[in-house]
């Protein structure tokens, strides 16, 4: 066998040149359909800020839907729907990589190797199999393992940062550990590896979203906000008409003292209410809890009515300006031949660390 530091890389490695470069990110969404505004205030909107500054990978991990059953016409359409709605709240192609997993072998590939280093035991104590399996006398085995693909997407791309909500920690911990039992048993310091000493994989951090954008369901403030919630007005979605904003947002959950003040422990309704406010119109809480003193909670909603139908509608916009296009397309075919590119790379060290195929 070769050494592993003679294998042709196709460029040079992570740690070698300019010490000052951009962190790298890699986060991925699932193509479940319409996104709503806690997934765009929890998450999205921190992503397009955080590729002014980072080298930022976005995947649509069609492979990860595929752990329930889904209806194949139904799925290409809600990747592309997606993808357009990433681009249409302000991913830009040329600061940010976008493409769908499925485009890209490797995933699949570092997901079967992770798998093997992986242990039962810790899979069947992730906290969304249990919730997921409670109950079922049987599940698939995909939705026992995917957390380990979950790993292989970040590891497969020498990710620093993972920006996740609180909900996905485990996940993240489940990725570094796997990082690290590799790196201990495979790794050889006598070669440079993928850090300079002679590690196979980076361990990323994971970056928590701001707590404040934690959107929570109009209709129970106690529950995070789900596209999957049985009733629609639980939820805003960035497509959505501006009726149907207007009624979900009448129809939200409050108290009955009636006054605009946060108080996430006893007055999760309104609180809720002002965070999504306070997000969409770049006012501080505060601010507004002084704007709306001696104001009901009908003034307040009616004002948010308003906010809210004027930040979604340019996405709303943007959206359908570019779902239908060949340019959309074209964007995720570039993003597929960009990932796969840094995705070669790093399969080909693996695979020489863990001795597998005939070319080293």
């Amino acid at each position: 066998m070769r050494d592993i530091d003679e294998v042709p890389q196709g460029g040079r490695h992570r740690w070698e040149g300019n010490k000052n470069h951009m962190k790298r990110v890699f986060s991925g969404v699932q193509p479940t359909g319409n996104i709503h505004l806690g997934n765009y205030l929890g998450a999205l909107k921190q992503f397009v800020e955080l590729q002014e500054d980072h080298e930022c990978i976005y995947c649509i991990v069609d492979e990860h839907a595929i752990t329930v059953p889904q209806e194949p016409k139904m799925l290409k359409e809600h990747i592309l729907d997606v993808a357009a709605l990433y681009l249409a709240v302000g991913v830009d192609p040329k600061k940010s990589i976008v493409f769908v997993q499925s485009q890209v072998p490797g995933h699949a590939e570092l997901g079967w190797i992770l798998n093997c280093c992986a242990n039962t035991g810790e899979l069947f104590r992730m906290t969304q199999f249990k919730a997921k399996s409670q109950g079922k006398e049987s599940v698939g085995a995909g939705l026992l393992t995917y957390p380990v693909l979950m790993a292989a997407d970040i590891l497969l791309y020498d990710t620093d940062i993972v920006p996740v909500g609180n909900d996905q920690k485990q996940h993240i911990e489940l990725t570094r550990d796997l990082a690290i039992r590799v790196n201990n048993k495979y790794g050889d310091k006598k070669t440079k590896g993928v850090d300079g000493k002679g590690n196979v994989f980076l361990v990323p951090d994971g970056r928590f979203l701001k707590e404040g954008a934690r959107i929570m369901a109009l209709d129970d403030p106690t529950k995070k906000m789900s596209k999957s919630a049985e009733n629609v007005h639980s939820r805003i979605s960035l497509l959505d008409e501006p009726s149907k904003i207007k009624k979900s947002i009448m129809k939200a959950t409050t108290d009955s003292d009636g006054v605009v003040k946060f108080d996430a422990e006893n007055k999760p309704g309104i609180s809720n209410l002002l965070n999504i406010y306070s997000v969409l119109a770049g006012k501080s809480v505060t601010e507004l809890e002084t704007m709306y003193e001696g104001k009901g909670y009908g003034d307040f909603k009616k004002d948010l009515v308003e906010v809210t139908v004027e930040a979604l509608a340019p996405i709303k916009e943007r959206y359908e300006a570019i779902r239908n296009s060949d340019e959309l397309l074209t964007i995720l075919n570039d993003g597929a031949e960009k990932a796969d590119a840094i995705a070669q790379k790093t399969m080909q060290r693996v695979r020489g660390y863990f001795g597998l195929g005939t070319g080293y």
